[in-house]
């Protein structure tokens, strides 16, 4: 993992910990590290996961700290995000995808429809990116937030898109900066579990 990548992860571990000083360092750290795009692609894929208000202020943070302008913007294509979010999805679930559609569906079907077209289409399939470096920064994100179930499909959805099992624990490292020591075995535990399923 290069150190630009590293500063992404811990962009994202830092903004799910809604802590404007180590979000700060984060950004200040990711400067002439990471690619400015690159940045903003994870504060943008944010909302997902931590919600609109901390991409906004995410954003308007590091637009104080960089002073850059904004990436071109892509344009919408509804119709092809819904493509685009099937392709992601079940790349990031793999033999899991029609089980994980069908228990979404049974919750509700328009939470179904909005995770393939805005979940995986518009967003997590946006150029700028990679989906195996998406996929870490989520892991660090949800490590943060104690979301166990969705944390195990993404570390899952992690190794289904190649990340290796250095890149995956370095996410978890940059999380474990934010927990306390039984928040942290309790993500290092539930790895443990997804390797034991992984890799039998």
């Amino acid at each position: 993992m290069t150190d630009g990548e590293r500063s992404l992860i811990r962009i994202s571990a830092a903004l799910a910990s809604r802590e404007e000083k180590a979000i700060s360092l984060a950004f200040k750290e990711a400067l002439g590290v990471a690619d400015n795009g690159q940045v903003e692609e994870v504060i943008l894929q944010s909302y997902l996961f931590l919600g609109f208000h901390t991409s906004l202020n995410g954003m308007a943070l590091w637009r104080s700290i960089s002073e850059t302008d904004p990436s071109s913007s892509e344009a919408l294509d509804c119709v092809g995000w819904v493509g685009r979010g099937e392709e992601v999805c079940r790349s990031v679930y793999a033999d899991k995808y029609h089980k994980l559609r069908q228990n979404v569906r049974d919750l509700h079907p328009d939470l179904e429809q909005w995770m393939i077209m805005e979940g995986y289409g518009k967003v997590l399939g946006r150029p700028g990116l990679s989906l195996r470096i998406r996929e870490l920064c989520i892991v660090a994100s949800l490590a943060v937030l104690g979301s166990s179930k969705q944390l195990y499909s993404h570390l899952c959805g992690a190794l289904n898109v190649g990340a290796n099992v250095s890149a995956v624990e370095e996410a978890l490292a940059e999380a474990h900066s934010y927990l306390d020591d039984y928040e942290c075995s309790m993500s290092i535990k539930l790895w443990n579990e997804v390797q034991e399923r992984y890799f039998s």
